[in-house]
């Protein structure tokens, strides 16, 4: 994910810079950014790896044009995953399949990011060729502590495994909530429990 580092290493990220980019026309930029330094960085390495795209981004034939070129100069297309935000106000589900369809035919994953979150809708994943429903942090966080958020959580995981999904829970950040999850039979984790982001890691744009 991109991030925004100050003349005093003060780290800036996304969510405050996004909305400022989209309105001065530079969010374009910014996707095509992340795309390259992630094919760039993994090219190399036999990891599968995730890149994340908004509803702003399908909708643009100059990043879809972008994606699917840089798809047909990588060599194992079959490690890279895309991650929809759900988060997003998706109103045409006709594109997101479309695009799913694509990047299927390239060998790509696709992941449903934050599901859980809003409006998210059970009955669309039906009609989507995912792979992996990330489910939001803003559930994840409080599954020690709120039976609500605990009860939602379990109920993603027994919905994605009848499909034949992968779960991915985000934002774990205790042994606690940790072991809970694995008794939940969750996937995947991810959050700083298991790993921070590294600064070693972070690449200039």
């Amino acid at each position: 994910m991109a991030r925004i580092i100050t003349g005093s290493g003060e780290v800036i990220t996304p969510f405050v810079f996004l909305d400022i980019a989209i309105k001065s026309k530079l969010y374009p930029e910014i996707t095509k950014a992340m795309i390259t330094k992630s094919f760039e960085f993994f090219k190399d390495k036999d990891f599968e790896f995730s890149i994340n795209l908004s509803i702003v981004d399908i909708q643009s034939k100059e990043i879809l044009k972008f994606i699917f070129n840089k798809l047909d100069e990588f060599a194992e297309t079959q490690r890279v995953v895309f991650e929809i935000l759900e988060t997003d106000k998706i109103e045409n589900y006709e594109e997101i399949k479309a695009f799913i369809k694509e990047v299927k035919k390239h060998g790509c994953k696709v992941a449903i990011d934050d599901f859980g979150s809003g409006y998210s809708n059970f009955s669309h994943i039906l009609e989507l060729n995912v792979d992996y429903i990330k489910i939001d942090s803003s559930l994840v966080k409080f599954i020690t502590t709120d039976t609500s958020s605990r009860t939602v959580v379990k109920t993603i995981i027994n919905f994605a495994k009848d499909l034949n999904l992968k779960t991915i829970a985000e934002f774990v950040e205790d042994k606690e909530s940790l072991d809970l999850l694995k008794k939940m039979d969750v996937d995947f984790i991810q959050g700083y429990y298991i790993g921070k982001p590294d600064k070693n890691l972070i690449k200039d744009i």
